[in-house]
């Protein structure tokens, strides 16, 4: 029989059970705003995360645009945050 830490055994737990994801999306908005900041935490209300495709909410046209351009820098700070690949797409709603 294998000796893993309690935090090996509960990763090995979250994958083999599928809860990962959910868990990585409660992970995201409990830390959005030290992910993003204040201010585009502030004007988001909402974020849904499926199939590693993040669709934020925010009803600020400028903030919208603004993360519309700056999609691709936003992936890879979430992912470097996560320190793992969880989000490949994003769509802004």
């Amino acid at each position: 029989m294998g000796s893993y830490s309690i935090g090996e055994a509960l990763n090995l737990l979250l994958k083999q059970s599928k809860w990962k994801p959910k868990v990585d999306e409660l992970r995201m908005r409990e830390e959005w705003e030290t992910i993003v900041g204040k201010t585009i935490s502030k004007y988001t209300r909402n974020l849904n995360l499926y199939d590693r495709k993040l669709t934020i909410y925010t009803d600020v046209a400028a903030l919208k645009q603004e993360l519309l351009l700056g999609k691709e820098a936003l992936i890879v700070r979430i992912n470097e945050y996560f320190e793992e690949t969880i989000v490949s797409e994003i769509i802004i709603k």
